[in-house]
């Protein structure tokens, strides 16, 4: 199937979709966070083929989330602020997608106890479920956005 951009959307998640949706995308964004900073490494843990590798650390690199220095790989701070959507993602696939447990666990280094992240409301404090929340225009809407 044909990549189809999303230029026509004026939304975050399509526009982040654009940056990191792309098959592997996360999948090598995960591996260099968690240390591997060499395309043999990353290739080796994914199982990819060095084509969709190399164009995906190509899009990482040009979109900022990665920095090449010599032959390594190495996060920038936009790549390092994708950690908890990776994070998010990991715990809706425990919940839902790993019948024998979670492969991983994440760890506060702070204090070295299993962390569980969750949302929580930088106002008052309060853990975020979805039914908690509702969605509005922001500064960006589109005129159709804010009177829809």
């Amino acid at each position: 199937m044909p990549h189809r951009p999303y230029d026509a959307e004026n939304c975050s998640i399509a526009r982040a979709l654009a940056v990191v949706g792309e098959r592997w995308s996360l999948l090598v964004m995960r591996e260099v966070l968690l240390g591997a900073r060499h395309f043999a490494d990353v290739k080796r843990s994914l199982g990819v083929a060095p084509n969709i590798l190399s164009d995906r650390l190509a899009t990482l690199v040009e979109h900022g989330l990665l920095e090449r220095r010599g032959v390594e790989y190495v996060p920038t701070e936009k790549g390092i602020d994708l950690n908890p959507v990776l994070v998010a993602l990991m715990a809706w696939g425990d919940a839902y997608e790993a019948p024998a447990g979670p492969p991983r666990v994440v760890v506060h280094k702070g204090c070295g106890h299993d962390a569980h992240p969750e949302l929580t409301c930088t106002h008052c404090g309060e853990q975020l479920a979805a039914r908690d929340t509702f969605v509005r225009p922001g500064p960006g809407a589109r005129v159709a956005q804010r009177t829809a």
